[in-house]
């Protein structure tokens, strides 16, 4: 399995990086991450975005799957993804705990909740399901 720190390493480049999402902790089967809530986050409504809250889910279930690939797998790519948002938020830190449901050799379940560390309500619920990448050979 991959070390958190490689992780951690890997987050901060791309979309999460820019975004602010940090990975705090890495067990089997389970990923959990949080994004410091501020103003380019939110929708023109003063709200969280959608958007911001599909993009912590995604980034911890796929850091997830990174650190649960089979042997002789190099990468994955998300083939299908689905949110219910439930509540939002407007100011503080959004958590994420991504959690392994299925971990076949061709794809991997993962479901996320997104909660409100300040509240502890419940944002979103997250599922995705991801296509595990071979090399060609």
């Amino acid at each position: 399995m991959i070390e958190l720190a490689e992780l951690q390493s890997r987050v901060a480049r791309g979309l999460p990086g820019l975004l602010g999402i940090r990975i705090t902790q890495m067990s089997d089967g389970e990923l959990h991450a949080e994004l410091p809530l501020r103003a380019d986050l939110m929708a023109v409504n003063g709200y969280l975005h959608a958007g911001t809250v599909v993009s912590l889910a995604d980034t911890a279930a796929g850091f997830g799957c990174v650190a649960h690939l089979p042997a002789g797998a190099e990468s994955f790519t998300t083939i299908e993804l689905k949110t219910n948002h439930i509540a939002t938020a407007r100011e503080g830190t959004v958590l994420c705990v991504a959690r392994l449901v299925h971990g076949g050799r061709m794809t991997q379940v993962w479901d996320a909740t997104v909660t409100h560390a300040e509240s502890g309500k419940v944002i979103a619920h997250y599922r995705a399901t991801q296509m595990i990448l071979y090399p060609r050979g």
